[in-house]
């Protein structure tokens, strides 16, 4: 079943239980995933990579303006974009833990022989494009900066 076929049942499912944050959150995914369909010089159909990255920016979006509202004071509208990110999370691969981010980045430093702080974009790059989807960006540089910097 395709991502959109999966988020038009979750959409139908959130309106029959009358969910405003999901009907919310779930919408504007449908709405990303149309406009990247539609975008000039795109395919047809979005390749399982491409709607992962949709998914994470919006999730990371959510986060951030929800950290924005707490620093603010402003709980009131910092827990919908909190419950709008989970309702996102449900549709992308599960994630690595910490733990095991550090292990794949670890082999990633001892397979290319990589040492010391110069050597991070490098690492970033492999380690970005294998860990897709299963990490975030975050986890993924605060693992390269502290291996690295032994």
């Amino acid at each position: 079943m395709s991502l959109q076929s999966k988020i038009m049942d979750a959409i139908k499912t959130a309106m029959k239980a009358k969910d405003t944050v999901a009907l919310e959150a779930l919408r504007a995914v449908k709405s990303e995933l149309l406009l990247a369909q539609t975008q000039s010089g795109a395919q047809a159909d979005l390749t399982e990579e491409e709607e992962i990255k949709i998914l994470q920016k919006l999730v990371k979006q959510r986060k951030d303006s929800a950290n924005i509202f707490s620093e603010q004071g402003r709980n009131d509208l910092a827990e919908p974009e909190i419950a709008q990110a989970a309702i996102i999370e449900q549709f992308l691969p599960e994630q690595l833990s910490e733990e095991e981010v550090q292990k794949i980045i670890g082999e990633i430093i001892t397979n290319g022989g990589f040492s010391g702080m110069s050597s991070m974009g490098q690492v970033m790059g492999i380690a970005t494009k294998e860990l897709a989807g299963k990490a975030d960006g975050k986890t993924i540089s605060s693992a390269v900066k502290s291996l690295l910097s032994k």
